[in-house]
């Protein structure tokens, strides 16, 4: 699953750094081409009955710990080093910033945009694989509608969609406030249809909010 999310990750990389197709339409006809994929694999029907082994990623524990916490706060941290500190990390923000200044600054940026979608598409195999683990079951429907909660919680954390503003602190920060955002709702006993409206005012929101600061600044 790991191993597939990089590879899809690479070759979309490659539709939007090499033949300049745009990013949404990429990503987007990727969405359903690959959710395609997966009920033509498995016939429509969730394949279940995992070792013990495999269920340990999802559902151990190390003491007290879940599993899957400890690899969301490794991949955090890697993130945070490599954005912050590292040379690669301030190409992405300049590529981010504005792609052709970038160019023109001797980036090679066909390569660097092709490398942060595969990275991208790693994490995605990797998310999959702790939710199927999580489930015990590999459900065609699993994460539908993460992408909007994805988004919500990059914006609602200072990522601008427009590219170059942002980091993985403001990011965590945001996960954890549509987590909490969600568990209360249930809680609350809202009903699951209103849910996805809720995230969807709130990014609508936040992306309001962030142009207005725009403003403010210039």
């Amino acid at each position: 699953a790991i191993g597939l999310g990089l590879l899809l990750g690479l070759f979309q990389g490659f539709l939007i750094g090499k033949l300049d197709i745009p990013a949404f339409v990429v990503t987007l006809g990727g969405l359903g081409a690959w959710r395609g994929a997966t009920l033509v694999f498995s016939e429509g029907q969730p394949i279940s009955g995992f070792s013990k082994d495999f269920k340990f990623w999802g559902q151990g524990f190390v003491g007290r710990v879940p599993v899957p916490v400890i690899i969301f706060l490794l991949f955090v941290l890697v993130a945070f080093i490599i954005l912050r500190y590292s040379q690669y990390g301030r190409w992405i923000y300049a590529l981010g910033g504005n792609r052709e200044a970038a160019r023109l600054s001797g980036l090679n940026t066909t390569w660097l945009t092709i490398s942060v979608y595969a990275i991208s598409g790693f994490c995605a195999g990797v998310g999959g694989f702790l939710l199927t683990s999580r489930l015990n079951s590999a459900e065609q429907v699993a994460g539908q509608n993460y992408e909007l909660q994805a988004i919500a919680a990059v914006v609602i954390g200072g990522t601008s969609l427009f590219g170059g503003v942002g980091g993985v602190i403001g990011t965590l920060i945001g996960t954890l406030l549509i987590g909490v955002l969600n568990n209360g709702l249930v809680i609350l006993n809202v009903s699951p249809y209103w849910q996805p409206i809720v995230i969807a005012i709130i990014l609508v929101a936040s992306v309001f909010f962030d142009q207005l600061a725009k403003k403010r600044r210039r």
